[in-house]
């Protein structure tokens, strides 16, 4: 009987000396699939000075020329460790380093950046890198698995029109770091945006899963000033706040900080789709509310909670869902996750990733915990994004 080799294969370390952790994640790795042509790698800030180091050794050792990743607080991975036994890692606040090689078709996928210009109509993002240009004329990308700086505001509308200029679902996640805000698209640096394209000859399929439940009724911003919302419905913005999260918290206001949040519902869209985003301030003078986005009058809004239970649902729902699309078995998968998600909603023992690996098995998995997640065109905070490659 002939046994098909694996063409995906991932491998952790959580050891502090960088060299010493690339050949822990290669021992995980095992014997490398001769097509391997493509690797996500991902590590905690306490690596972020040895990035380069890292991936030119992973590069020499694997014969793996094209690479992508980013930083993260967390990293998470279903992988081989240097013993070869496969164990799921949701890893915070220490040195880690997760990696998968795959075996995809030639041609089927492009390592891209995107870079910031200015143009009359403003910023905006234009796709760079070698052999970019040639591979976009000659193949139409269905998938874009990117990662992204956090430390612009106007990403969310950059990254809207990085989609819609080249067609293409973006899945991906915001670096996440204490230290430099790095990625790799085949060689270390700062980017805007970078990651890589695929064409439907890598097919997979991607979900996203929510940690905010909704709390009262959806409302409309009546008045704001950028990202200040000063009324809803026509009354003070703190006062619908406190109306709906009822009389114990609106107590004391400092305990809603990582516990209530602003939703926006995504309009036209048939699945109950929102985005969430964090309340920076309340000013208790006038009743305003300043968010970390910027809001129109007339704009639908509602106040969320981050909801262990809820969460727990909504990604065994997720995961339902997507085995219900996949034609076959997934091969491999990517997990971006938000800081605020994991051990903080899930609890510890890794159990987010179990929950994962409750549906699929041992399926070679990494991803990280990310600044904010990146769904079809949006910028979401709170959820997972989930990529099966089959």
């Amino acid at each position: 009987m002939t046994v098909t080799p694996p063409r995906f294969k991932a491998g952790f370390s959580e050891t502090a000396q960088w060299s010493s952790a690339c050949n822990e994640v290669l021992l995980g790795l095992g014997d490398i699939p001769a097509e391997a042509n493509l690797g996500f790698i991902y590590l905690s800030d306490d690596h972020a000075d040895d990035f380069g180091s890292i991936l030119t050794y992973l590069r020499e050792k694997t014969g793996i020329e094209h690479w992508c990743g980013t930083v993260g607080i967390g990293v998470a991975s279903i992988a081989g460790d240097k013993f070869g036994r496969v164990d799921s890692r949701e890893i915070y606040d220490q040195s880690a380093l997760v990696a998968l090689i795959g075996a995809f078709p030639s041609d089927s996928f492009q390592v891209f950046e995107a870079g910031q210009i200015e143009m009359d109509e403003g910023v905006r993002l234009v796709v760079t890198g070698e052999g970019v240009e040639k591979w976009l004329t000659e193949n139409k990308p269905y998938l874009g698995v990117v990662h992204a700086d956090p430390r612009d505001y106007s990403l969310p509308l950059q990254l809207s029109s990085l989609a819609a200029g080249l067609e293409t679902y973006l899945v991906g996640g915001l670096t996440s770091s204490r230290t430099e805000m790095l990625q790799v698209a085949d060689h270390v640096a700062e980017s805007a945006v970078s990651g890589v394209l695929f064409n439907a000859n890598a097919p997979a399929i991607t979900g996203l899963t929510q940690g905010c439940s909704p709390i009262g009724e959806q409302r409309a911003v009546t008045a704001s000033e950028g990202r200040k919302i000063i009324s809803i419905d026509n009354r003070p913005a703190l006062e619908v706040l406190k109306e709906d999260i009822g009389e114990l918290l609106s107590r004391d206001l400092s305990r809603i900080g990582g516990y209530i949040f602003v939703g926006f519902p995504i309009e036209g869209n048939d699945a109950e789709d929102y985005l969430v985003r964090n309340i920076l301030s309340i000013d208790t003078g006038d009743g305003s509310l300043e968010i970390t986005e910027e809001t129109q009058p007339g704009q639908p809004i509602f106040f969320c909670r981050r909801d262990s239970e809820t969460a727990r649902k909504d990604l065994n729902r997720l995961l339902d869902d997507m085995r219900a699309r996949l034609p076959s078995s997934p091969k491999a998968g990517l997990y971006f996750s938000c800081l605020g998600r994991g051990q903080a909603l899930f609890g510890p023992n890794s159990e987010e990733l179990n929950v994962i690996r409750q549906e699929f098995g041992d399926m070679p998995l990494v991803g990280f915990y990310a600044n904010g997640e990146i769904s079809h065109d949006r910028l979401y905070g709170y959820t997972g994004v989930l990529t099966l490659f089959y």
